[in-house]
């Protein structure tokens, strides 16, 4: 969960799209995250209008953890050789190497 922590820290400012669990889609511009993964977000829009009206007069909010289903992020901002890397150490890890992990 911290490696997943820190990929957000290095994204604030960035423009991400938030899925919810009842699949409400917000894109806004990443102001901050916790170590719970609470999200808020600035600048927001929704997907679809249509279904969610109350959410168009909405300029940005803060989005529970817990009620995250997908976080989609901007390609060109995440360093993939290091998530990568740090999930290969992480499943050598629980496979009980004395690696020193």
């Amino acid at each position: 969960m911290q490696l997943i922590f820190s990929v957000f820290k290095t994204l604030t400012d960035q423009t991400v799209t938030v899925e919810l669990k009842n699949d409400l889609s917000i894109t806004g511009v990443l102001k901050s995250v916790d170590q719970f993964l609470n999200i808020r977000l600035d600048n927001i829009k929704v997907s679809d209008e249509n279904r969610h009206p109350h959410m168009m007069a909405v300029k940005n909010c803060f989005i529970r953890g817990s009620v995250v289903r997908y976080v989609q992020l901007p390609a060109e901002h995440v360093d993939t050789q290091l998530l990568e890397d740090a999930t290969r150490r992480g499943v050598f890890c629980i496979r009980g190497s004395p690696s020193g992990c």
